[in-house]
């Protein structure tokens, strides 16, 4: 009786210990996730290093749980009750089926916002700098387009994705795919040497988004293109949205205004300048950060530029 009294004993205390520890990580989930301005993440309170810590912090831990998020949702995959499904959510994006098939590899992670490869009009032997590369899906895509005769470059400055992404171009066999280290304010890539410049929902990501295009402009030669897909503010961001870390590294508080890009671009050296808003993203941008009104302020977009000078 003894023994099986301190066995309830201590199936009880370990018990107990469970519940404790679910409280204080059901408490620190919610401190994470609150939209409010009091919240100890708060992203007005962060240097531009900080911020990016944040972000590398973010996408390495979902590179290491190598599934698929499917949302903007940077603050690690964690419950996918309610989610769209891998093809659902690319359609949504603007894939198609067949490229949807490139994702089985492992290389889609459902953290994107379009389809970049859909307005880039990429060309066989054209060289191509993808921003941002993550997992490598859109490399891959580029890759398919471009043929043995052109050449994709994934840039990351998360080692945890790099080393994803070169995994993925191994299990495929691709030749003319590599991927570098490096910020995309920084581009380990040499002067006018590039045709295309494709991204993802990443430059938002950026807290010096002049310097993310000034490098564009300089790695791309006279005529190259830009191509990306990223969000736009429709309207004033609330303090308590802009105040959020999570959200910033859910591709949400960085979201730049239409007129503000447009000033950037052309600064940098860009003209041809066209960014077409994508009304129907609102209903996947709605379950990016339930709760937080996402969707009410900011949209996806097609953005397209040429260099001229």
């Amino acid at each position: 009786m003894y023994k099986n009294e301190c066995f309830n004993l201590s199936n009880s205390h370990l018990k107990k210990k469970k519940m404790y520890r679910k409280s204080i990580m059901a408490l620190s989930f919610m401190l994470l996730f609150s939209f409010n301005t009091s919240n100890v993440f708060a992203a007005s309170t962060m240097n531009e290093e900080e911020l990016k810590t944040q972000v590398r912090t973010a996408y390495a831990a979902i590179a290491k749980e190598e599934k698929p998020c499917f949302s903007c949702n940077a603050g690690g995959c964690g419950e996918t009750t309610g989610k769209p499904s891998a093809k659902e959510y690319g359609l949504s994006l603007g894939y198609s089926e067949e490229e949807l098939q490139e994702g089985a590899i492992g290389a889609d992670l459902g953290l994107g916002c379009g389809n970049p490869g859909a307005i880039a009009a990429l060309q066989p032997g054209e060289v191509v700098v993808d921003l941002g590369s993550g997992a490598g899906f859109d490399c891959f895509l580029a890759a398919k387009k471009v043929g043995e005769t052109g050449r994709v470059i994934g840039i990351d400055m998360t080692p945890q994705m790099l080393e994803l992404a070169t995994k993925n171009a191994e299990k495929k066999g691709y030749k003319n795919v590599e991927f570098r280290f490096g910020e995309i304010e920084h581009l380990p890539v040499e002067d006018a040497s590039v045709d295309v410049i494709i991204s993802n929902c990443v430059v938002n990501l950026s807290t010096n988004k002049e310097a993310v295009f000034k490098e564009a402009a300089r790695v791309l030669k006279i005529g190259g293109r830009l191509a990306i897909s990223d969000i736009v503010t429709t309207s004033e961001l609330p303090e308590e949205v802009k105040n959020n870390v999570y959200l910033y590294t859910g591709c949400i508080t960085g979201a730049t205004k239409i007129d503000t890009l447009e000033s950037i671009l052309r600064g940098a050296g860009f003209g041809e300048i066209r960014i077409d808003v994508k009304d129907d993203s609102r209903s996947f941008i709605s379950k990016w950060a339930p709760g937080s009104r996402a969707e009410d302020f900011i949209a996806s977009a097609y953005i397209f530029a040429r260099k001229i000078v």
